[in-house]
């Protein structure tokens, strides 16, 4: 687990405590396995991009809050110039960039997310609201509700974030899409 992962899952856990609520209230609330959560907040478990979604959502406190230990303070805009955005690799596979972090409060999260080719198997997940994903290179597929789908450069699609979906990186070569949660 890197240096980053671990310093998110110490944020998660103080965020817990300092709402003063139990690994079994948070599991109950984001209807998700208590034994999850505490992986998640050990630092020994990846933590999906879904679950601090969830978390702020819940919480009301901002993704990149959680991502950096920093509040964002800005009102009017926030530029984000080109590869400068917060980033944040999951695994080996999966690198996210927020283009958002500094503003207070965005109605939805935009991120440019890298996805290496692998071997491994499709991981999944859910988050509550939608879901908006523009190929900006490369090509991916998209697991969504049980229906494979090939997205190709300049491709986009918008979905219902509830469903199971997972991405794939295709043809042994890097796919960096936009993503929007809502």
């Amino acid at each position: 687990m890197s240096e980053q992962m671990k310093q998110i899952a110490e944020r998660l856990k103080g965020l817990r405590e300092s709402l003063d609520l139990s690994i079994e209230e948070i599991a109950q609330t984001l209807n998700r396995p208590a034994a999850e959560i505490e992986k998640f907040e050990s630092g020994i478990t990846d933590i999906p991009m879904s679950y601090l979604f969830d978390m702020s959502q819940e919480f009301n406190i901002d993704t990149s809050t959680l991502l950096s230990g920093n509040e964002p303070r800005m009102k009017s805009y926030f530029l984000t110039r080109k590869g400068k955005g917060i980033s944040i690799e999951r695994t080996k596979a999966y690198k996210y960039q927020a283009l958002a972090s500094g503003y207070k409060r965005p109605k939805a999260e935009p991120f440019e997310v890298t996805v290496e080719p692998n071997d491994n198997p499709l991981y999944l997940n859910t988050h509550e609201g939608q879901e908006f994903n523009y190929i900006l290179e490369g090509k991916m597929l998209l697991h969504i509700n049980g229906k494979d789908l090939i997205l190709e450069e300049g491709d986009s699609i918008y979905f219902d974030s509830s469903y199971p979906h997972g991405m794939k990186a295709l043809e042994e070569k890097s796919v960096k899409f936009l993503a929007i949660i809502l």
